[in-house]
């Protein structure tokens, strides 16, 4: 690994825990019929988690570029580069890496599904992006999903296909492994060990509570996962700042839920 690509690496895991706790607002094409509250007003959004010093914030070119001045150099920027529909009606690669490193962006996130009937288009995406990034020491986060279309297609979290998922990752290069977590700390802790990358979780679908999403990202940290991108379950709360403190703190400091909680003013 070449000295530029450590340097960005380590500007994303900057926090002395060596654990990453960042926030992903790039969800939009997921969204078929109307944006969320939380991402009506991304400016506003930004500002909220900005507040709250995420480690990292991923965002597709467009926000970034129109959105994301008044933060610039405060908090290191992950761009997007790849939109895809659950139902893979929707797959294309939307920003290359040169665009990314000319936006001063600290890594490029490749968002691929795995299993279904598109995994070698997908597979082939991530890995042109893992070279052409690397020609210019860009890190390169794969954010990985494996699916399920037996019925309507699904994003799944057994044990199994999270493994796939990881070593989806590994062979096609990728820097960072982004990836659901299984729900099970053993089982999750037996798929890290397999990495010789960083792996960190996915903040996953909304919760039914902030509990217990702050409780299941302070499991994936006890798995070993190298901290955690988290979306709906910060910018989709009624306090994103308060929320995101909440979650830095069972990252970084490994708080119980409920005290992590309360010291985030939010019990």
């Amino acid at each position: 690994m070449g000295i530029g690509k450590q340097i960005r690496l380590r500007r994303i895991f900057a926090h002395p825990s060596g654990r990453l706790c960042s926030v992903a607002v790039d969800h939009f094409i997921t969204y078929q019929k109307g944006l969320p509250r939380g991402l009506v007003n991304v400016p506003r959004t930004l500002a909220q988690l900005v507040r709250g010093q995420p480690d990292a914030v991923t965002m597709e070119k467009g926000m970034a570029k129109n959105a994301w001045g008044p933060h610039a150099g405060r908090v290191p920027l992950i761009i997007s580069s790849v939109i895809f529909t659950p139902d893979d009606s929707v797959i294309e690669m939307i920003a290359h890496p040169e665009e990314v490193l000319r936006m001063g962006a600290d890594a490029i996130a490749v968002a691929i599904g795995v299993r279904g009937p598109n995994e070698g288009r997908y597979l082939k995406m991530l890995t042109d992006i893992v070279e052409e990034a690397g020609r210019i020491e860009l890190p390169v986060m794969a954010h990985i999903y494996p699916r399920d279309f037996s019925d309507a297609p699904r994003v799944v979290h057994d044990p199994d296909n999270i493994l796939w998922a990881v070593r989806c990752g590994l062979e096609c290069g990728a820097d960072v492994i982004k990836t659901p977590y299984t729900g099970d700390v053993a089982s999750f802790r037996d798929i890290v060990a397999t990495s010789p990358v960083p792996v960190v979780a996915a903040g996953g679908p909304k919760a039914n509570t902030l509990r217990d999403a702050v409780g299941m990202m302070g499991d994936a940290v006890k798995a070993g996962a190298c901290g955690a991108t988290i979306g709906r379950n910060i910018w989709g709360t009624s306090n994103p700042t308060k929320a995101l403190l909440a979650f830095k703190a069972v990252i970084h400091d490994r708080r119980a839920p409920l005290v992590a909680l309360r010291n985030a003013g939010l019990s």
